[in-house]
């Protein structure tokens, strides 16, 4: 067996779809299946069962998707060790816009004072496509805020976040005008949630919406008077700029979780970042 392979395999099982690690690998699909084939007759078994909506692995396919994370762990680890100036040790974490804005990049700023052998790489989208990347094991974990599968997806650490509403500082509003809300464009932001559920509690439910694909955006638009929003306390708290705005502090804290995948062989750079995580 070649390692890219196991690569390739790994990736199919992960994805549960040849057209998906195709597209996640940058091959043909074609070439895809020639090799999971040619792997099937090395080892002389069945390793998928394919159907119209991808494929699953036999009892064989996952005995070998067992090894393969291993080995292909110790591979890389192994790279690194020997020559870590060509092979550095990698850790991709996901986290949205809003989550990633102060946190996250001081976690990393911390954790890499202890750990500078180690390439920090940090993916931002949706909560639904962050999910599936860590699903498919294109990210190591994950910061998010509430609901996700709990059956795919173990927590190992969490911290409170403080919320604030933010408001233009301006005249000219009438009392009976409603305010326009400025949401992040992710139906499953914790923060655009907050803010509708606030406007409900205040029967302000019928507000104008506005959204947007940003934290930049939104706090520029509260800046230009366009309407109101909720976004992490410590944004407000490390910026300059944001003392031209009113800001009221939220009783509810956000919930912060950072998850990995459950059953997956952690590399050593996760399992440090996952130590450095339980230490704070």
């Amino acid at each position: 067996m070649e390692s890219q392979d196991l690569r390739i395999f790994k990736c199919v099982a992960e994805a549960k779809s040849l057209s998906k690690a195709a597209e996640i690998l940058g091959y043909v699909q074609p070439h895809i299946s020639q090799r999971m084939k040619n792997l099937e007759d090395e080892l002389d078994t069945k390793l998928f069962i394919r159907t119209n909506r991808g494929v699953t692995l036999t009892d064989q396919g996952e005995t070998l998707f067992n090894y393969a994370q291993r080995i292909l762990l110790l591979m890389d680890e192994a790279k690194a060790e020997v020559n870590p100036n060509k092979f550095r040790k990698s850790l991709i974490i996901g986290a949205s816009q809003t989550v990633s804005a102060i946190k996250v990049p001081f976690l990393f700023s911390s954790f890499l004072k202890e750990n500078k052998n180690i390439e920090v790489k940090l993916k931002t989208d949706t909560k639904k496509a962050l999910q599936q990347m860590l699903s498919y094991g294109e990210i190591d974990g994950l910061f998010l805020s509430g609901t996700y599968n709990e059956a795919q997806f173990e927590k190992v650490y969490h911290y409170a976040e403080k919320v604030v509403l933010i408001a233009p500082l301006y005249e000219g509003r009438g009392e009976k005008d409603q305010p326009t809300l400025l949401i992040n464009s992710d139906v499953n932001c914790i923060y655009r949630n907050r803010l509708l559920a606030l406007s409900k509690e205040h029967h302000t439910h019928k507000a104008n919406m506005m959204e947007f694909d940003s934290l930049e955006a939104i706090l520029q638009g509260v800046r230009d008077g366009l309407g109101i929003s909720v976004v992490p306390a410590s944004v407000v708290n490390s910026r300059g700029d944001m003392k031209s705005i009113h800001y009221q502090e939220l009783l509810e804290d956000v919930q912060i979780d950072f998850v990995v995948k459950k059953g997956k062989q952690r590399s050593q750079s996760l399992k440090k970042f996952i130590h450095f995580l339980g230490s704070l």
